[in-house]
């Protein structure tokens, strides 16, 4: 068996970083490893700058030690660590009268004679650090007319020109449309998986840094919190810790944020299943409402948004048929209910006691809102007053929005 450990290409020993002696975050201990997606996260303030800045030997640490390749930081000699690390900051830059390629021709600087002469090589390479950023058609226009998402990628390239094992950035995405923010994000990925590069990166994008990362450091509280892949370091408590937040959970599962409603305009019960809930759920927290619903499974789609956004749940095992203890439960919590929405699932055999539990909300006489194309084969469904029949999740935001309006005595309708 082969016992070999893997030597990171940095690490750091109770390192404190700061400012004027005054430290910013302390006793921090971690390695990078090559070809690894790192990203930092935390509130602003929190000190993610400061660790880039002193990573990048742009700060002295105040204690500790930093090592490179086995090497420490602090001993390299300058063009040593600029064949080895590049750096992205987030300090504007706008140089004047520069096309893109010769903007990224200053990144080949580590590997040029000392008047700076570019070779064939150098171009060679100064043109595939632009493709490897999808920039190739902005080769020949100058740096100061480039959009903040053209700059970006080309700021990538003259960093990948000098040919790093280690890329440092301080939040790459600020200010880019989603466009771009998704394009350099995957540059990013494609540049570890395929190049072998040590990215670490600054984020404020949760939901990004959970799909790109090998491992997150969660930085607060002047140290740091926890460190790890973020399949396991990213739970809703952590995460929720970390930004204070009181009406937002992030969600392992859905690899994001769903934000939470005030519960302000009533309850709503939702009849779902198999995915088709979750759309429904969204809106009514957006709307207002607070949520129950019922009976779903424990591994779909809806139970992990309805649980995010802090609904009431009725749910069952997977593949287990809903059977009549889960649906009297639900009926139970229907009845505290305001009216009840059916999300339009289809039918098996596993959820047909969902269908009877619609039948059984028009029967007590709750307002039933469907998004089911027919219908439902009920005597309730076709006599009731209070049964709404909607096509488009658009007329049930509108039938939902006339809601506290509508007189009981209203006819069966399409809304």
């Amino acid at each position: 068996m082969n016992t070999a450990t893997v030597q990171p290409i940095l690490s750091a020993r109770d390192l404190s970083v700061g400012y004027n002696k005054t430290p910013v975050l302390s006793g921090l201990d971690f390695d990078c490893e090559a070809g690894q997606f790192i990203s930092l996260l935390g509130p602003n303030g929190a000190g993610k700058t400061t660790l880039l800045r002193t990573l990048s030997r742009h700060l002295a640490p105040l204690a500790g030690a930093i090592t490179l390749h086995n090497k420490s930081l602090d001993t390299l000699p300058a063009m040593d660590l600029a064949r080895t690390m590049a750096v992205v900051l987030t300090d504007k830059i706008v140089p004047p009268l520069f096309t893109v390629f010769e903007f990224v021709t200053l990144g080949r600087y580590p590997h040029t004679d000392y008047l700076g002469r570019l070779n064939s090589e150098d171009q060679k390479i100064v043109t595939q650090s632009l493709a490897a950023v999808h920039a190739l058609d902005l080769a020949g226009r100058p740096f100061s007319d480039l959009s903040d998402g053209e700059r970006q990628k080309v700021l990538v390239a003259r960093a990948l020109a000098q040919e790093p094992f280690l890329l440092l950035l301080d939040e790459p995405t600020i200010h880019l449309d989603l466009k771009h923010r998704v394009e350099v994000m995957a540059i990013l990925r494609d540049l570890c998986r395929d190049k072998g590069i040590t990215v670490i990166a600054s984020l404020h994008d949760v939901d990004v840094a959970a799909k790109v990362s090998d491992q997150v450091a969660l930085i607060k509280d002047g140290g740091l919190l926890d460190w790890g892949a973020p399949e396991a370091v990213l739970t809703p408590e952590a995460v929720s810790g970390l930004y204070d937040f009181s009406k937002a959970e992030f969600n392992r599962h859905l690899g994001g944020i769903e934000l939470r409603g005030e519960g302000n305009r009533g309850r709503a019960f939702v009849v779902a299943g198999m995915g088709t809930g979750s759309l429904v759920y969204r809106m009514l927290a957006k709307k207002g409402f607070a949520i129950a619903t019922g009976v779903v499974h424990t591994n779909d789609l809806d139970y992990y948004v309805a649980q995010s956004l802090g609904a009431d749940c009725i749910t069952t095992p997977p593949l287990e048929a809903i059977n009549g203890t889960s649906t009297n439960l639900a009926a139970t919590l229907m009845d505290s209910c305001d009216f009840v929405i059916d999300s339009g699932f289809a039918v098996s055999t596993g959820n047909q006691a969902n269908m009877t539990l619609l039948h059984t909300a028009l029967e007590r006489g709750k307002t039933v809102f469907t998004l089911r194309g027919d219908v439902l084969e009920s005597p309730a469904a076709n006599s009731d007053n209070r049964f709404i029949r909607c096509t488009t999740t658009t007329q049930l935001i509108a039938a939902l929005d006339a809601f506290p309006k509508r007189n009981a005595a209203h006819q069966v309708q399409e809304a």
